[in-house]
């Protein structure tokens, strides 16, 4: 007796984190696929973080912003 309660105990708790685990997953890789979306029509070539709405200047080394290839 006390060993079925033991088996499914253990059971249960495995259950539980496979579920939890694969939930975590799955919103990491959503958080991922967003970050990694370009922010601005424009960005620096020796700064890609550096992005703008308009063209400009890099804030970091001053070069023009270049537009953001959007083909591809």
């Amino acid at each position: 007796m006390i060993m079925r309660r033991y088996i499914l105990i253990v059971a249960v708790t495995a259950l539980t984190w496979g579920v939890s685990a694969c939930n975590s997953s799955t919103h990491k890789d959503a958080k991922a696929t967003e970050a990694a979306k370009p922010k601005g029509k424009y960005y620096c070539t020796m700064h890609p973080e550096i992005t703008s709405d308009k063209p400009g200047t890099c804030s970091k080394c001053g070069m023009d912003l270049v537009e953001r290839d959007t083909t591809k």
